[in-house]
């Protein structure tokens, strides 16, 4: 059987119009024939949508009872028998009550899509789970509800609904979206024009990646190799050596003249596995490009060219910048440079070859290392001086061979000599051996001429091949101990990246671990003369104290202490020093965020009192005003009864202000840590009874089941009434009539309990974190009850008394609030 499609309507709020858009593809499918049916639509009681709708036919929704509530879900098996060829599914990150086949609907979509039932639905792009923490930065407001991006880029279709931020606010003014009394609240938090043009941007963005992706998979299928230009992409080409700087500046000025476009710098590394590049210099061109917003990539290939074209096709670029060469004039003769292949085989991608200072001045590298070590080649020169008149002593002894045997002999020992002492005494042996070949064994005997052609010809073979064989063991021995080299640096850095990751302070962990390696005393790095970090004793406070002084960036310094290092380790410790540099830099930025942090939730905590308080305050204020005024009136008559009622009412609001005060009050020295708590012993049956006298004619509702028995426990009697009657006051406004709420108090061991327990609809296991979260209330159903200060205050009252407070279920459906405190003489 066929998989279903999918096809997603991505927007980026709610009431731009997905659910609309959605519902008339629906319509111009059934208008073709197509068999469709509405699975679930949530039209949220706005008239257009509810409109489009129209003659479709529904499938009936799924009951299920949860904690005494009644919810209705997509019937999934009931789509699954009805089998239709299109099945309109509304909300993709919506998550389903519990009980049901699947615990998320992209879940049951899944399901639809494998019984080969194709689905239109809808998705904000808050709801995406890669952008959903970069959505709740911006907003503020935490989505808990997301899709996988897997499922939504395998989508067959994605179409974005778009729509300006000023006509979705004006949308939202004509009450298009909400309802009257959430509008206020919504224009000035979540649909804030800033607000609205981010998420904007962030839809435009994913979906712009995943065309991309299937572009990408098209040009696979059709094995298309040539570059479309679909945007900007600028390679870089780094070869470790000191233009990168200038080149990788010059590519991102490119890349920035068109808005979007991408930088990668690649190294192409020899495939032969050996040090080709200095590391710290690419370490710190690396750095430059990642702070420049580029990505760094490193390929391996023989021909350097072909390899950096085939990765610069592979990444679709549109631009290759490249350094001009520096081989000199006479090399340049002989050979073309890497610029000038890949010109020559770019094909439709520009190239750019951008001159610098060591452009044309010849490579200047430094000497070339000894192949062997000094011993070894001092061991070979003593083998030549000593082994060939010892050859020549032997032949003259033994039986008499022909020249091509001696020749053969002293070719031999010039071998043996090149596989000792390297180069140097082999081409002495070759030339020491061509003498003494001559001398001895060339007629005419004893004279340093060649009487025979033949002669000639052979000592000629001679030196070419011992020349020849010396310089293949030379260069084979020097390969070998590059590539001993190149490992130890490679598993040297692999070592010190992994204890980097590993530790919980990088830059610590970097310079310890370099001490380690090269067993020095101290490790220091100094920013601008001061010290900033500092691995072992004692620490070089100046560079003067050091042994070796690496610069790690313009102001960082590393200095090494307990030994001069070889030019081969100071490589590595190079490349050591600019990753210092940038943990110095992640490290400052986690002080820096950490710093931040408190700041930003206190400014979040002014933001959203604000907007709370601007209109929690507005409704017991003007029931106040409008009773006092209605006192003080002289044009209206007034009986007792009214009056009564008038100051009731003045009363009840200025008792609610009070309230609300208090509770802002305690809230901001709790976030201040400013809150005075003077803990005692005392009786629940003390502290009960007031706060339900605080409650007012709603307490007496409420039944009381605390033991005469019960220990005192530990905590301020003030603040403990403040808890319990917040407690009581959410338990009475959840409540059903007829079953209003119960407090019993129990002892385990050293606590005591407190129970405030209600049989109102309850809260999914899942949400119990979210009912203590200031200003929020769970669906956000309600914006006129107050500021929803009430659970979060009275968590933050119970912890600072040195308690806890709970939720849990009540038996048969409900919630359980448990105040748990010390018991009496407990500290």
């Amino acid at each position: 059987m066929p998989r279903g499609e999918l096809r997603i309507y991505l927007g980026a709020a709610p009431g731009v119009g997905k659910t609309y858009t959605m519902l008339e593809e629906a319509h111009r499918r059934a208008e073709r024939g197509t068999d469709v049916v509405i699975a679930l639509v949530e039209t949220h009681g706005r008239r257009h949508t509810t409109a489009m709708l129209g003659d479709l036919e529904i499938v009936p929704r799924r009951e299920t009872t949860y904690r005494g509530a009644v919810f209705t879900e997509m019937d999934l098996d009931a789509v699954l028998a009805r089998r239709p060829e299109i099945a309109v599914v509304d909300e993709l990150a919506h998550t389903n009550v519990p009980g049901a086949r699947n615990a998320k609907r992209w879940q049951d979509v899944q399901d639809l899509l494998d019984a080969g039932i194709s689905v239109l639905t809808t998705v904000n792009v808050q709801h995406l789970e890669s952008l959903n923490d970069v959505v709740a930065r911006i907003t503020g407001a935490e989505q808990r509800e997301t899709v996988p991006d897997a499922v939504a880029r395998a989508a067959e279709q994605v179409e974005l609904v778009d729509m300006t931020p000023e006509a979705l606010r004006r949308r939202m003014a004509h009450g298009n979206v909400y309802q009257p009394e959430k509008i206020d609240a919504a224009l000035g938090n979540y649909f804030r024009t800033g607000n609205l043009t981010a998420l904007r941007e962030l839809a435009l963005l994913w979906l712009a990646d995943k065309v991309e992706d299937q572009l990408d998979r098209y040009r696979a299928d059709h094995a298309i190799d040539s570059t479309w230009e679909t945007r900007e992409r600028v390679v870089v080409a780094l070869t470790g050596g000191p233009e990168g700087d200038t080149l990788i500046r010059r590519a991102s000025r490119i890349a920035a003249r068109t808005r979007g476009a991408d930088l990668l710098a690649v190294h192409v590394a020899r495939s032969d596995g050996l040090a080709g590049a200095d590391p710290a210099a690419l370490a710190r061109q690396r750095v430059l490009v990642e702070s420049l917003g580029g990505s760094y990539h490193q390929v391996i290939g023989a021909d350097i060219p072909q390899a950096l074209l085939d990765f610069a096709r592979g990444a679709n670029a549109t631009q290759i910048v490249l350094g001009a060469s520096s081989r000199g004039r006479f090399a340049q003769h002989f050979a073309a440079g890497v610029g000038v292949t890949t010109i020559a085989r770019s094909g439709s991608i520009d190239v750019h070859l951008v001159t610098h200072e060591r452009a044309g001045q010849g490579r200047r590298s430094g000497p070339v290392p000894a192949a062997l070590s000094r011993r070894r080649r001092v061991a070979g020169f003593l083998t030549t001086l000593l082994g060939l008149p010892a050859l020549v002593a032997l032949l003259k002894i033994g039986p008499e061979l022909s020249l091509t045997n001696d020749i053969l002999l002293f070719l031999a020992a010039v071998v043996g000599v090149a596989l000792i002492g390297g180069l140097w005494p082999a081409l002495l042996a070759a030339v020491g051996g061509s003498l003494l070949l001559n001398w001895f064994f060339t007629v005419p005997v004893g004279r340093f001429t060649i009487a025979e052609g033949q002669s000639l010809l052979a000592l000629a073979i001679f030196v070419t091949v011992a020349v020849a064989v010396s310089w293949v063991v030379d260069t084979a021995a020097r390969k070998t101990r590059q590539a001993a080299q190149a490992a130890a640096d490679a598993q040297t850095l692999a070592t010190v990246a992994g204890s980097v990751l590993r530790g919980e302070r990088p830059l610590i962990a970097l310079l310890d671990r370099l001490r380690e390696t090269f067993a020095l005393d101290s490790v220091t790095l100094i920013d601008n003369g001061t010290v900033v970090a500092v691995a072992g004793r004692p620490a070089c406070t100046k560079p003067s104290d050091a042994d070796v002084e690496v610069k790690a960036g313009d102001e960082l310094t590393v200095l090494l202490r307990g030994r001069i290092l070889e030019a081969s380790d100071r490589r590595i410790v190079e490349a050591f020093a600019a990753q210092a540099a940038v943990a110095l830099k992640q490290e400052r930025l986690a002080t820096e965020a950490a710093t931040a942090k408190p700041l930003a939730e206190a400014n979040k905590l002014r933001t959203a009192l604000l907007a709370a308080v601007s209109h929690d305050l507005r409704t017991p204020l003007a029931a106040a005003t409008a009773a006092v005024a209605g006192l003080r009136s002289h044009d209206i008559q007034l009986d007792d009864e009214d009056r009564e009622e008038l100051l009731a009412t003045t009363d009840e609001s200025l008792g609610r202000l009070d309230r609300l005060v208090a509770n802002l009050l305690d809230m901001s020295r709790l976030q201040a840590g400013a809150l005075g708590v003077a803990a005692i012993d005392v009786g629940a049956e003390e502290v009960v009874p007031r706060a339900l006298d605080d409650i007012g004619p709603d307490g007496r509702q409420i039944t009381v089941r605390v033991p005469d028995d019960l220990p005192p426990l530990r905590a301020d009697p003030g603040l403990l009434e403040r808890v319990l009657v917040n407690l009581i006051t959410n338990a009475l406004r959840h409540s059903p009539p007829g079953r209003p709420p119960v407090i019993t108090g129990s002892s385990y061991g050293d606590t005591i309990e407190l129970r405030v327990i209600d049989h109102g609809p309850g809260i999914p296991h899942n949400r119990w974190d979210d009912v203590f979260l200031p200003f929020q209330r769970l669906g956000d159903r309600d914006n006129h009850t107050g500021v929803g200060l009430g659970l979060a205050l009275s968590r933050g009252l119970t912890e600072a008394m040195g308690g806890t407070l709970t939720p849990d279920e009540t038996p048969g459906g409900g919630l359980t609030m448990i105040v748990a405190l010390p018991a009496g003489g407990v500290a």
